[in-house]
């Protein structure tokens, strides 16, 4: 949206400097520049939100619509704990370990379809486990 208001305002800039530029004009022109100023307002960004818990600092992570994406921990600057993400409708779609910036444990990553369990050891994959939906349910018929 920011690149749409730059070319708005060199619009409005050519139609400035431009010497047939009638008054009638003038009420388009201010419209423009009222839209502009919406669209930059409205284009900023949710800032993620910091606060520090002991040695640890949270961290969450929003999207656009205002609803979390993402949340985890920080120390001295590194991942560390769990972190989650989550879709826009606020299910959770991925919960995942670090230890000092590297990828550790089991991390769990949801979809429509599936479970996939991603087991780490040290920033390396050990091993993946995948789960569908369409599995059978074993049932004692007696």
């Amino acid at each position: 949206m920011l690149p749409n208001c730059c070319v708005i305002v060199m619009i409005i800039i050519y139609l400035f400097s431009n010497v047939n530029f009638k008054k009638k004009n003038m009420k388009n022109l201010m419209t423009l520049i009222l839209i502009c100023v919406a669209l930059i307002g409205y284009s900023q960004d949710i800032e993620p939100n910091f606060k520090a818990e002991g040695e640890l600092v949270k961290a969450t992570y929003y999207y656009e619509n205002g609803s979390v994406s993402t949340q985890g921990y920080f120390s001295n600057k590194k991942l560390t704990g769990e972190w989650t993400r989550f879709d826009l409708e606020g299910n959770k779609t991925q919960i995942a370990y670090y230890d000092n910036g590297k990828k550790v444990g089991k991390w769990f990553v949801w979809n429509k379809e599936s479970l996939k369990e991603i087991n780490y050891d040290n920033n390396t994959i050990v091993s993946v486990n995948l789960w569908k939906h369409e599995a059978k349910l074993a049932t004692n018929n007696k």
